[in-house]
Formats: C-alpha cells, structure tokens, sequence
C-alpha cells in the first residue's frame, strides 16, 4: 500500500487577500487514513507586507479601471485578428509599445511590485525541500494550501525527484504571468510560468533544474485569464481546456486528454488543484474567485475521473481554500471530499 504524507503550506503571500494561510490545517486536521505515515507543516513566519488603502485608494482605482479598459480593448483587437494586416517589424513594435504601457501603469503602482518576493521564496525553498525527503522517504507528497504560490515548491521538488514529469494545472487562471507582464503585482498569478522556466528571473533560485517542458503542460479549467498572459500561454505552447470544454466534452474526455498530453513520455504528472476552478456560487471560500466555473457534480466527475490515473500521478497540490470567505463551510466540506478521494486512491 502506498504511503502518503500530508504537508500543509500555510502562506497566503503570493496574493493580496489575507485568509488562505488558515486553509490547509482546517482542511488537514480532522483526516484519518492508515495510509497517511507523516504530517508536516510549512508556516510562513514572516511579516506580509501591506498597502495602504486609505492612501492608495483614488490611485488605485484610477489604475484598475485603465487595466481593466486596456485589457477590454487589447483582447477585441486581438479577437479581430489585427495582426493580420500588419508586417512582422509593425507588430513587434505594437507589442514593444504595449510592453511599454504596462510597465509604465505598473510604477504609478509600486507598492504592488514583487509584492512578499523574499518571504516567499524563503518559503517555497522550506517547502520544496521538506518535498524532496518525503519522495527520497518514499511516501507521495500532497501539499495542501495556502494560496498557488506554494505549487512553485512542491511541483519543482517533484520534478526534482522524478526527473521528467508533466504538469496539469486545474485552475481558473493561468498563473502564467511573468513579473514583466503582470499588473497587480500578485505573485500567485506567475507559478506556472515559474514551474516552466517561462518566467526566469524570479521565484526559483533555490531550484537548478529541470523545468516542466511546456509541451506535457495543460491548463484545465481556464476561463480568467488575463490578455498579456494568453500572449504568454501561446508563446510557450501551453494547452489549454476551458469551463466550457469541461462542460461541452465530459470530465472524462478532458481528463483523458489531458493526462495524455500531460504524461506523453515522461515518467509520471505532477497535479495542482485550485479550488477557484469550481463556481464562486457553489464554492465561495476562495481568495480570488472567477464566475462561470464548473458546478458540484462536474467537480465530483472530473475528481472521479482524475483518480482512474493514479498509477501516473507523482504528486499532488490542493490550493487556495480561504476559511474567512466561506459560507456555512459548504467549499471546506467540497475540498474534503477531494482529499478523501485522493488519499483513497493516490
């Protein structure tokens, strides 16, 4: 019988919404299973480091509201194929002046920039490395969190160990801004990218390599994603199956193409679970969530479905359960479900 060991990463650093540091203990303490051989726990033990909104407040509306007009404009532009009426050197300098612009919108905002960079990346290397004993004591790691900020340490100690693994991240959001393109400044929205080598500059100093080749990379559940980070996602090749594919095709038909996308000649797949992938009516508890997410029994299909690939599945992550932003514990009774059914069956 195969061990698990439970390791719970208590951070919420890599976003702007405090709560989801609180998460996995109260998802983890009341678990009992003869395969669970070890329980450990990460803590940030750092302070977070705060915006002044009362200062910030004009400013930061004024900002939003332009990302928000920008993005709206910038993704109907792209919509209409625009670029296909320009030569190679007009639009690369259409792309140099749109670079340009987000940099420009991002330091009239500077307190959000690299926003809690050195105490996570002191904590995703705690992480990472209480990852690493776990598989060289031969137990499957299952990290649960925290915001998505924590995969950056459990998904590169995987890899570590493993040598050669695909990646599905199932998430409403990418996470494949890189510091250059993202606006908020919330680091929780650059782990992919990290996990990739996309993003190379930030947030994995402690790990040397390998990186998750791009093309064993798949996305499920996307449907929030930022215009800059889609340019990003289709430059590295990343696949990608939407809310809408979930629900037009079948959990099983998106698990069987993920998995082997994600699988095709590595030895195994490393999953990184978001609950904001499931709709913010049916699972509230999130720090930041997206509508038109998939309901309660498409969340139990695809968990049903993703656990028939066990034999393939090296480690896993359950992240961004906010207990503070939660109604009548209906998502920590949802996460609870999924961690049975993964325990029962990793």
């Amino acid at each position: 019988m195969k061990k698990l060991a439970i390791i719970n990463a208590c951070t919420d650093l890599g976003v702007n919404v405090d709560g989801a540091e609180l998460g996995a203990q109260i998802l983890t303490k009341d678990l009992a299973s003869s395969k669970i051989s070890h329980t450990y726990t990460v803590r940030d033990t750092n302070h977070k480091e705060t915006v002044d909104l009362k200062k910030q407040n004009i400013n930061r509306k004024e900002i939003n509201d332009f990302v928000e007009e920008f993005n709206y404009l910038l993704l109907a532009m792209h919509e209409s194929h625009f670029e296909e009426n320009m030569s190679d050197e007009e639009i690369n300098r259409y792309y140099q002046k749109m670079h340009n612009l987000v940099l420009a919108v991002k330091a009239l905002d500077s307190k959000c920039e690299k926003r809690n960079l050195p105490q996570i990346n002191q904590f995703n290397e705690e992480l990472y490395h209480t990852v690493l004993k776990v598989i060289d004591d031969g137990e499957f790691p299952l990290t649960v969190g925290g915001d998505h900020i924590i995969a950056i340490g459990s998904s590169l100690a995987s890899l570590q160990k493993h040598e050669n693994l695909g990646i599905i991240w199932f998430d409403s959001h990418a996470d494949f801004n890189t510091y250059a393109t993202s606006v908020t400044g919330n680091l929780h929205g650059l782990p992919l990218a990290v996990a990739t080598h996309y993003e190379k500059d930030i947030l994995a100093d402690f790990h040397k390599g390998p990186f998750y080749n791009p093309k064993n990379v798949v996305i499920v559940g996307g449907r929030d994603i930022d215009p800059w980070e889609w340019g990003n996602v289709l430059d590295a090749g990343v696949t990608v199956f939407s809310t809408e594919d979930i629900q037009k095709y079948g959990a099983d038909e998106i698990c069987k193409k993920a998995f082997a996308i994600a699988s095709n000649g590595t030895n195994g797949v490393h999953i990184s679970f978001d609950l904001d992938l499931i709709d913010p009516q049916v699972a509230p508890g999130v720090s930041v969530p997206a509508k038109n997410g998939i309901n309660l029994e498409q969340t139990t299909n695809l968990v049903d479905e993703m656990v028939k690939y066990a034999d393939k599945i090296k480690s896993a992550d359950l992240v961004e359960y906010n207990p503070t932003l939660d109604k009548n514990n209906v998502t920590e009774k949802i996460a609870k479900m999924i961690l049975d059914k993964w325990i029962e069956n990793f």
